[in-house]
């Protein structure tokens, strides 16, 4: 995870371009993963934790309606997060991350270990969903920052 951030701040660092984070699940840890490197201070401009939908609600400004139609884990929910956070942050990258690190409080439509990633660049947004079988919470919120970091590698390269 490191060597991923590091490679990622120089990346942002050498491209001009600035970053921010949304995260529920994760609690912070990408903010973490970033700013544990020196220099992103550079390219680090904002970090979230909205962990309840109520922050979801009014810091991100996602539609209370939406949050009740799909759920605070649900594409729909990551997508307004991340497209929100760009308007808030004007970051030319932003970032937004919601799931259920467990190991209670999933159910059988969404289970423990369902994540979703947005990703925002320039006009360019995609929503990843993923999901980690069988991982203890910690081991969820590392992979999913894992899998974040490497998304943000793709769409700076």
């Amino acid at each position: 995870m490191k060597k991923l951030s590091n490679k990622i701040v120089k990346l942002l660092i050498k491209k001009k371009l600035n970053i921010s984070f949304a995260e529920s699940c994760t609690g912070g840890l990408l903010s973490s993963s970033i700013t544990s490197i020196s220099g992103s201070s550079k390219v680090f401009t904002l970090g979230l934790v909205t962990y309840s939908n109520k922050a979801k609600i009014n810091i991100l400004k996602v539609p209370k309606k939406l949050i009740t139609k799909y759920g605070a884990v649900s594409y729909e929910t990551c997508l307004s997060m991340v497209k929100n956070l760009n308007k808030i942050s004007k970051t030319n990258i932003s970032i937004s991350i919601t799931g259920i690190a467990g190991p209670k409080g999933g159910t059988k439509e969404k289970p423990v270990g369902l994540v979703f990633i947005g990703i925002k660049k320039g006009n360019k947004t995609l929503v990843k969903k993923f999901f980690f079988k069988n991982k203890k919470r910690s081991s969820i919120q590392k992979v999913t920052v894992n899998k974040a970091l490497n998304l943000i590698l793709s769409f700076i390269k």
